[in-house]
């Protein structure tokens, strides 16, 4: 009997529903070679297991010039346009003891506590956002709630003066397009982005405030040396990492609820007796379901190591498919089906070990209030397309929607 074909990936169909594809590959080839988009060829990483031990092995470097083809050098593993505007060192390309400094200082940055008091901010920007649409009766999700709010809450926490954001927002835009437009936009906005932070560096040193980018600066002139060029690359990718992450979480979020009716009144009738441990337990859900990043970034073996079974050559990429393991039957019982209840949730959609994502604490209280703000505020929301018909943006990282086309009572 023949082995059964393995399915086409990368492709349109794929883009909207990724994940019988991955269940075939988590059955029949865990770690499964292939040839990306772009042309690079990498390991996809599907299990839950396998995953788990893969974001934590200390001999697969973040570092892109541990890649034996160097096709980081062409910009074809990456963010599009960091190497050229000089954005390389950041935490998401570095190994200790480099990222265990820089990521010691954002933390000094990034408390709990600075997040915590953030709070009122995300409230105040997520209300205003929705008054903007609310008596007309009708919105795009996307472009006008989940976009808009992490950057504007990002650019507030970083300390971007209010008379600047738009311009983060637009390049922001350009940026989260790249699927679907030309990889040149990308690299302009992000060397736009470049020298305006290098600027904002500047000023703030003249005059620190309490913004993170002002933290960032007083850790490094109190012993801990940061670099502009260090300080800049951290900015742009809190920024970059913040903010996609985010509007996947609550577009995605959004999505699911609007058509899983059932789960949705069960949230929104706990929401009306003033109970919040189902909300936080819903987007941890919402996280594992259907979650903001397909695919971690990227991993090179700095030396051969064997991986689910499968030996892996020094200099191969390895990509960690979150999505697929965070739908392993192995681990997660009936993973295919949304349930905002589901106690037992080690979800790994913010990654795992040194390299967990910074900034979860910040997407989580977004990610609740604005889907909270949104059942309580239009009760009867609803999808004003068929779901078949929404598109998925282009990428290999990031998991979203283009649109979310919504319509209430006004």
């Amino acid at each position: 009997m023949h082995p059964p074909l393995p399915p086409q990936l990368f492709s349109h169909e794929f883009a909207a529903n990724p994940y019988p594809a991955y269940a075939w590959l988590r059955e029949h080839a865990p770690v499964h070679w292939t040839t990306l988009p772009s042309g690079v060829d990498a390991w996809l990483v599907t299990r839950y297991t396998d995953a788990r031990q893969a974001l934590a092995d200390t001999r697969l470097s973040k570092n892109p010039a541990k890649h034996s083809l160097q096709a980081h050098r062409s910009g074809r593993v990456g963010i599009p346009g960091e190497r050229s505007a000089d954005l390389m060192t950041h935490l998401l390309n570095i190994d200790p003891p480099d990222h265990t400094r820089l990521r010691r200082l954002v933390s000094k940055a990034f408390t709990p506590r600075r997040v915590a008091a953030f709070e009122p901010r995300v409230r105040e920007i997520t209300d205003r956002l929705i008054d903007a649409f609310a008596e007309r009766g009708s919105a795009d999700l996307i472009h006008e709630f989940a976009f808009p709010l992490p950057i504007y809450a990002i650019c507030d926490l970083l300390g971007v003066p209010p008379e600047d954001q738009d311009d983060f927002r637009d390049w922001a835009g350009m940026m989260i397009h790249h699927g679907q437009s030309p990889r040149g936009g990308v690299g302009r906005a992000v060397k736009k982005m470049r020298g305006y932070l290098a600027e904002l560096i500047h000023r703030k040193r003249a005059d620190l405030g309490e913004d993170l980018i002002s933290g960032l600066i007083r850790a490094s002139d109190h012993g801990e040396h940061l670099t502009e060029n260090e300080a800049a690359a951290m900015a742009f990718i809190l920024l970059f990492a913040g903010f996609e992450t985010t509007v996947n979480l609550i577009g995605n979020g959004m999505f699911a609820l609007l058509t899983h009716p059932e789960q949705r009144a069960a949230l929104q009738g706990s929401l009306e007796r003033g109970e919040s441990a189902p909300l936080e337990s819903a987007v941890e859900e919402l996280l594992r379901y259907d979650g903001p990043v397909e695919i971690a970034t990227w991993r090179f073996a700095t030396e051969p190591l064997t991986l689910g079974g499968q030996d892996i050559a020094a200099g191969d990429p390895v990509l960690v498919v979150l999505a697929a393991a965070d739908r392993d039957p192995e681990r997660f019982p009936h993973p295919d089906t949304l349930d905002l209840a589901r106690r037992d949730n080690p979800h790994i959609a913010f990654g795992l070990g040194i390299h967990y994502c910074i900034g979860a604490p910040l997407a989580r209280l977004e990610a609740q209030y604005a889907l909270s703000a949104l059942l309580r505020r239009l009760p009867d929301l609803s999808l004003a397309a068929d779901p078949a018909e929404l598109r998925w943006r282009g990428g290999l990282i990031m998991r979203g929607l283009r649109q979310l086309p919504v319509e209430f009572t006004p």
